[in-house]
């Protein structure tokens, strides 16, 4: 463990599925996760308790299957179990480093993994084990990012950090336009009356209302992980909370 003392004791870190697949078109690339799971522990060392949220679009989309003529419903609960896939594939590479586990699901399948319980998720954090949170928040018409605000609050992180493929939030779509204007620092209502697709309005207004700072970040910026939760990094990103 560093001596240093990390600037966040607690964070939840939301995860795409999509951030799995590499630069593939589907499913899981090992060396994603293998190195996902290298940068966890390297926080973990640090002192830092580490929950997890995954998405499942790799997989499963609900609302896309429901586009195509699949009840909404049934789609989502596809979508949930897609979670479950991804969060037991993260365990698996996560105990890989030698760190501890636990995959708490929203929906029950004590088979393969534990029911998700606030006190028990909590517990897990304290005693240094990395909780990965699947299956939503165990309802449809919920996305995983409304989850990863909900664990969030819950559990009392001090951090919420939502990974994507870009270097923050953009004006617009910075892959289409060029001219695309980065923020390095956003209020919760400027991202809800400017509809920049941070995550879905449930999960921002969340956040806001439980003053639950929030970071977007490019997951495959080396070392962003680190610098964010252990140094304390400001630059990296894009911050949305209050204004002083």
């Amino acid at each position: 463990m560093s001596d240093a003392t990390p600037a966040y004791k607690r964070v939840l870190l939301k995860l795409s599925g999509e951030a799995l697949m590499g630069d593939g078109e589907y499913g899981i690339e090992p060396s994603v996760i293998h190195r996902l799971a290298e940068e966890i522990k390297e926080i973990a060392e640090a002192g830092v308790q580490v929950a997890i949220v995954l998405g499942g679009g790799n997989i499963f989309r609900g609302a896309g299957l429901a586009q195509g003529g699949m009840d909404r419903v049934t789609g989502d609960h596809m979508g949930m179990l897609a979670t479950v896939i991804n969060a037991l594939a993260l365990q698996d590479a996560v105990e890989k480093q030698g760190l501890y586990a636990r995959v708490m699901s929203a929906v029950r399948i004590n088979q393969v993994c534990e029911d998700y319980i606030r006190r028990r998720a909590v517990r897990h954090l304290e005693k240094g084990r990395i909780v990965i949170f699947a299956a939503g928040t165990g309802n449809p018409f919920f996305t995983t990012d409304s989850a990863a605000s909900l664990r969030a609050v819950e559990i009392n992180a001090d951090l919420m950090l939502k990974a994507t493929k870009v270097d923050g939030v953009y004006s617009d779509d910075p892959v289409k336009n060029p001219a695309a204007e980065r923020y390095s620092f956003l209020t919760y209502d400027e991202v809800l009356d400017r509809r920049l697709m941070v995550m879905d309005q449930t999960a921002v207004v969340l956040c806001r209302d439980h003053r639950m700072p929030l970071r977007v970040f490019d997951m495959g910026q080396p070392q962003g992980l680190k610098n964010i939760i252990v140094d304390g990094a400001e630059e990296i990103g894009t911050q949305i909370g209050f204004k002083d």
